[in-house]
């Protein structure tokens, strides 16, 4: 474990969502806009009823080994792996860095940005190729939906981001977690849609959970957030119909899509990438009808658009 690693400042990373700045800039308030900047489930699991307790009481050990019993199960976690639930997955992959002692991290671009980040924090040297100490993979990838393979994992400590696996769960590298140096780790925020519950997992051997969960503290996920994750993760008749709905609505994005000019780039059915002439112009048309894209700093043509609410397809339609 790094135990001398120094902070670097903190700086304004790029990511999905942003809707105050394109309300300021476009005006309407945030009910009159539509979010297809991130890669949220737009139809998302329903809340439980809450009781007084789970608000008040601190987050109780039961309800925490019921969670990560469901986790287990819903995920086929191996046996000889170890789970450790937290308040986001963003939260988890901020200490990646202190699970391994090195310099050279792998980080394969374009992808999700917070492991660069969390890596350069602690002055790490992030690299695309070449030998390293760690390698991160985001599996699939955002934003393109590559996939990896268990070849792939190929660094004294391998981290495999499967934050948007679960609408397909059958790719998933689970049960590589068992092995030595491998740590998977899972958002609950998108699949199920409830981002706002901060819920994430990190799934792998002993000793790396054992220093996460150390790490975290005695309480990392709130009360109503335990009982919320536990519904979700043992309602396995939702997931299955929510992975064929998410399917479903990404090819007809597509057909809209293309047939207005944009080529398909990739994505999985929670976000789809396409190629466009002018990114920042389909950006500012979208905007001017109150819908918010996500385009990226690195490219003039990639646009990536979530799913739209059942109800939100004729004024994307209309938009485009």
């Amino acid at each position: 474990m790094k135990t001398d690693a120094q902070f670097l400042p903190v700086v304004a990373r790029d990511h999905g969502g942003g809707l105050d700045a394109a309300v300021a800039r476009y005006g309407g308030t945030r009910a009159d806009w539509i979010d297809l900047s991130t890669g949220i489930n737009p139809v998302p699991y329903p809340l439980p009823d809450f009781t007084t307790s789970d608000w008040t009481a601190l987050p109780d050990s039961a309800a925490r080994f019921a969670l990560i019993d469901a986790a287990r199960r819903s995920w086929q976690v191996p046996a000889g792996a170890q789970i450790v639930a937290a308040s986001g997955a963003s939260a988890l992959i901020a200490r990646m860095p202190d699970l391994a002692t090195g310099t050279r991290v792998q980080i394969t671009a374009p992808t999700y940005n917070e492991h660069a980040a969390a890596f350069r924090a602690r002055r790490w040297s992030v690299i695309e190729s070449g030998q390293a100490d760690a390698r991160v993979l985001v599996h699939p990838n955002n934003p393109d939906g590559r996939i990896w393979a268990a070849p792939d994992l190929t660094a004294p400590l391998s981290i495999i981001d499967e934050s948007f696996c679960d609408v397909m769960p059958d790719r998933s590298l689970i049960a590589q977690s068992v092995n030595p140096g491998v740590i998977v780790l899972k958002s609950f925020g998108k699949f199920w849609g409830l981002a706002g519950a901060r819920l994430g997992f990190a799934i792998g051997a002993p000793d790396l959970i054992d220093t996460l969960t150390e790490s975290l503290g005695p309480w990392p996920v709130a009360g109503p957030t335990l009982r919320l994750g536990h519904a979700a993760l043992t309602d396995h008749n939702w997931a299955d119909a929510t992975q064929a709905r998410l399917a479903v609505d990404a090819d007809c994005l597509d057909t809209l899509m293309t047939r207005r000019g944009a080529t398909l780039a990739g994505g999985t059915s929670l976000f789809r990438l396409y190629s466009v002439p002018d990114a920042a112009a389909w950006q500012d048309r979208l905007a001017q009808a109150h819908i918010w894209s996500r385009i990226f700093p690195y490219s003039d043509t990639l646009l990536r658009l979530g799913l739209p609410a059942p109800d939100h397809w004729p004024r994307l339609e209309a938009a485009v």
